[in-house]
This record gives C-alpha cells, sequence and structure tokens, in this order.
C-alpha cells in the first residue's frame, strides 16, 4: 500500500515527540523547542536513508492540523478587546518590513529587483511560503528563489534561539511576547513554537497574529504581479496566473482554524472536549516541529550571501524594535 512508505518517518517523527517529552519531564527546556532540536541533530549528524523522507515530510501537516484544532481553544471576545489595535501592528509592521527590505536590498546593496521582491515578501509576509508564492509571480530565476528561501531559513533558525531568550530579559507578558512573535518573526512553524514555549496564552496569541500576517500574502502578491506585469506581453494573462497562484499558495488551513474559532465562541465545545483537544494540538505540533528542525541544515545555511543577510537582519530589527515599542504603548 502507498501509505507504507510514510511509516519509517511518521515513526520518527513520534519517537521525537516522545523523547521531547520525557526530556522536559525531566527537568529540561520546553518540549517543543527540544523537538526542534532534535530534528535539527538528526538532519544535521545522520546520513538519513530516503525511506524516511516521505513521512518525515507530513510535519506541515501536522502543523495545519494543529492549527486548526487550536481554533476551538481561543477566547475570541479576548481576542477582539484589542483586535483593531493589533491588527494595526500587523498592518504597519508589515508593510514597513517590506519597504525596508526593497529599499537597502535595491538602494543600498544594489541587489537585482527580483531577488529584492522575494527577500521583501519572505520577510514581511510568512517566510518561505510568500517566497515561493511571490516567485511564481514575477518570474524569478531559480537561484533567487534559492538564495531568499536560504536567507529566511537562517532567519528562523536564530530566532527560534533568541526571542525567547529576549523574552525571558524584558519579562514580557504571554500577549505581549505572543505579538511580538507573530509579527516579528518569519516563518509560521517558528512562531508557533516559540510562543506556546512562552506560555499557552502566547501560543494563542502567536499564532493567530502570524495568521493574520499570513493572510496578507494576498495583496502582496497581487500588488507585485501588477508591479510586474507593466509593459509586459500578455499583462492580463498574468494577472490571472496570479490569482490561481494566490489561491494554490494560500494557507487551506486558516479556513479551518476560523471555523473552529466561530463554533468556539457560540459555546459548542464542552470544557472536556477543549481539554481533549488541547491535548491533541500539543502532540500535533510536537510531531511538526521534530519534522521542522530536520529542515535546519547547515549545509543550506552556509549558501546563505552576507548581502541579503544584512539586509533582512537590518529589516527585523527595524521590525522587532519596531513591534514592541508599539505593543508596549497599546497593552
Amino acid at each position: 500500500m502507498a501509505a507504507r512508505r510514510y511509516l519509517p518517518g511518521l515513526a520518527i517523527l513520534v519517537f521525537g515527540a516522545m523523547v521531547a517529552r520525557a526530556i522536559e519531564g525531566l527537568g529540561g527546556p520546553n518540549h517543543l523547542l527540544v523537538a526542534i532540536g532534535l530534528g535539527f541533530v538528526l538532519a544535521n549528524t545522520v546520513d538519513l536513508p530516503e525511506s524516511l523522507e516521505p513521512g518525515i515530510a507530513t510535519h506541515k501537516l501536522w502543523l495545519g492540523a494543529g492549527i486548526v484544532l487550536l481554533g476551538a481553544s481561543l477566547s475570541v471576545d479576548s481576542m477582539l478587546a484589542v483586535g483593531a489595535p493589533v491588527l494595526a501592528i500587523v498592518v504597519g509592521v508589515t508593510a514597513v518590513t517590506l519597504l525596508v527590505v526593497e529599499a537597502l536590498a535595491r538602494n543600498v546593496f544594489g541587489l537585482a529587483d527580483r531577488l529584492s521582491s522575494v527577500l521583501a515578501a519572505g520577510a514581511s509576509i510568512c517566510g518561505v511560503s510568500a517566497v515561493v508564492a511571490v516567485a511564481g509571480t514575477i518570474r524569478a530565476r531559480e537561484e533567487q528563489v534559492a538564495y531568499a528561501a536560504a536567507t529566511v531559513l537562517l532567519f528562523d533558525a536564530i530566532t527560534i534561539v533568541v526571542f525567547p531568550i529576549v523574552g525571558d530579559l524584558l519579562d514580557l507578558s504571554g500577549v505581549v511576547f505572543g505579538i511580538w512573535a507573530g509579527v516579528s518573526m518569519f516563518s509560521t512553524g517558528p512562531v508557533v513554537a516559540v510562543g506556546f514555549a512562552h506560555s499557552e496564552v502566547a501560543g494563542q496569541w502567536a499564532t493567530t497574529t502570524k495568521l493574520a500576517r499570513n493572510a496578507l500574502i494576498g495583496v502582496v502578491v497581487l500588488a507585485y504581479a501588477s508591479y510586474y506585469a507593466r509593459g509586459e506581453p500578455g499583462g492580463q494573462q498574468g494577472g490571472r496566473r496570479s490569482l490561481v497562484l494566490l489561491w494554490r499558495s494560500f494557507p487551506k488551513f486558516v479556513l479551518g482554524f476560523l471555523a473552529l474559532a466561530a463554533l468556539s465562541s457560540l459555546g459548542v465545545f464542552t470544557a472536556g472536549q477543549q481539554a481533549s483537544i488541547e491535548n491533541a494540538y500539543g502532540w500535533l505540533f510536537l510531531l511538526a516541529f521534530v519534522g521542522l528542525g530536520t529542515e535546519i541544515k547547515l549545509a543550506d545555511l552556509r549558501q546563505t550571501g552576507s548581502t541579503p543577510a544584512i539586509v533582512v537582519l537590518v529589516a527585523l530589527l527595524v521590525a522587532s524594535t519596531l513591534s514592541l515599542a508599539a505593543l508596549t504603548v497599546v497593552l
């Protein structure tokens, strides 16, 4: 059966999740961060056989499923209480990050236009997913996509370590830390990981904020499609192509997340059911983060050029400082 080819890799994810839980139980670090660390060590010390790849690759599915179930545990009323200010921060910081990367990459460091754009999308919206979505729309070259993706992954690896440390040093509350991570970090997986590593409240806010930011991918993809289609033959076809690509790249689990959040606000789930759902998405996140750790490969990170890394570093510092300052005023 075709399903059997997933079993070896799935066994690795399950084993890593159980080990991560055990290490935390013995007084070790948070189990989510341990799970990422286990995946990282595995991918960078062992030559994994190809038979494991299909099962390990399912970690993105488990992350999406966990986020969907997370919707059932949200307090919609508390989210709406500060919804408008948070949404303003999400939109503002996203726009600033995109403009900073574009300005630095093009005007200061002289990077190619399309490389600048895919870097800006990855840093401002949702990491590698935004890189791929925008690259397909503007017809960026393969080496530009690889360059931008490697840079984003480098900072995913860095922020997984740095953000929890900074959060502890500044003694940030769960709400502030969660929103700060969701609006500043790049990819969804690391955001969810550091959020729940801080606290349950931080994890919920980090995930919700990040999903709101991810939703802006539609605006960014269409804006870039329109910009690069100017003067090119077949501009209307390019617009239709961008809409198709937008739907393909849109994270469908967001719809499930919103559906369960709506049901939760209506009181559909009992306290016991919510407790079971929380346990379920906790294990799904563990599986996902073991797999996420295997994607952080030192050999790939070494290929990241210094110029794109400097550009993205400046943008990250600006975004994280600006968002934290705004949050301390608003909340």
